[in-house]
């Protein structure tokens, strides 16, 4: 059941130009509208993001280990030992892919290896070598990952740059890598932001549709950011105990009884239960309003099944008893005033 409201027009010629103010519908909280906003809500758009893991493939900036086996003489071309690295953005000892994708190895030449996997270019390396040596055992493997990383930032323990690898770069990984998830996050409300295009990705919603976050795997240049419960809150307001900003869950979950809760309840005192409202894209073009009737019988199972968006305000109307009380508090003082400016005039 709803119901429009609606500002009065102006009948004369001059204020009748004037648009007329926009109808707001009032929706009633029932178990037909929960069931309609369920129906509602849309499947998560991280599902665009599901891949099958991949090989890693070399790129520019990588660091080769190639060890030739019984040829000690090769292992100069590697460089300085390890421990000579001062800086962790130094590259260690090892043969850095340039800017074309080549390295450059003894007896074997330039080779190009940015877009191999290591074993194709362990094979490669033999190849070439077996026109100088005789059956030689070479291996490869990747001493630094420096070509790809991913970001991740906002709420994680330790936000930055993780470099991609081996190990398949998934969304839980790049998580875990970060640090995990601070006290103040909202795993419903992450945004990952993938060649001009923005996903938003909610945990919570992918695992009550049997869909597994791992499956999300994350690219070179991608952007994770982890937002704040705060920054996704309610404004609960009017004759409750504690007006307040209530957040939402660490599943991002938020309902009208948890905000309440937040809030101290309402004032019995002052409160007029059967106006209880929820009030969405007040700032918006098509504002949505839900009326509660708190006395109702089933109110608390409707208010702990009404899912709050962020943003809402959620306001408790006053009783006509508090609004007169209200009334004579700010008019007695001026009457005392002039009593007492009238007894001093005497």
């Amino acid at each position: 059941m709803h119901m429009n409201v609606q500002a009065p027009v102006a009948t004369n010629s001059t204020e009748s130009a004037q648009p007329q103010a926009s109808v707001v519908t009032v929706n009633e909280i029932d178990t037909s509208l929960l069931k309609r906003l369920r129906e509602q809500t849309t499947a998560s758009d991280a599902s665009a993001l599901f891949a099958a893991p991949r090989p890693y493939q070399l790129g520019i900036a990588d660091v080769l280990q190639i060890t030739v086996w019984d040829h000690p003489e090769l292992a100069a071309a590697l460089g300085a030992p390890a421990q000579a690295q001062l800086r962790p953005a130094d590259a260690p000892a090892g043969f850095v892919i340039d800017q074309s994708g080549d390295i450059q190895f003894p007896y074997a030449g330039t080779l190009h290896v940015a877009g191999l996997r290591v074993e194709q270019v362990r094979d490669l390396l033999t190849r070439r070598l077996s026109n100088m040596f005789r059956n030689p055992q070479v291996t490869v493997r990747v001493a630094s990952f420096r070509s790809s990383q991913v970001y991740v930032d906002g709420e994680v323990r330790a936000p930055g740059a993780q470099a991609i690898n081996d190990v398949p770069m998934t969304l839980y990984e790049a998580i875990s890598r970060a640090g995990g998830f601070t006290a103040a996050a909202d795993e419903s409300r992450m945004t990952l932001v993938r060649d001009g295009g923005r996903y938003l990705i909610d945990m919570a919603k992918m695992v009550s549709q049997r869909q597994n976050p791992a499956s999300v795997m994350l690219k070179s240049g991608d952007l994770l950011r982890v937002s704040s419960r705060d920054e996704n809150g309610v404004f609960v307001m009017g004759e409750v105990n504690r007006p307040t900003t209530a957040v939402p869950m660490k599943s991002g979950g938020l309902t009208l009884s948890d905000a309440l809760s937040q809030a101290g309840s309402i004032n019995v005192a002052s409160a007029n239960a059967t106006q209880m409202y929820v009030i969405r894209n007040a700032m918006g073009d098509t504002a949505e309003v839900y009326h509660l009737d708190a006395q109702s019988p089933v109110a608390m199972v409707l208010a702990n099944q009404f899912e709050l968006k962020p943003k809402d305000v959620v306001y408790v109307d006053s009783t006509g008893l508090a609004r007169f009380s209200r009334i004579l508090s700010q008019l007695l003082p001026a009457i005392n005033a002039g009593l007492t400016a009238a007894v001093v005039t005497k």
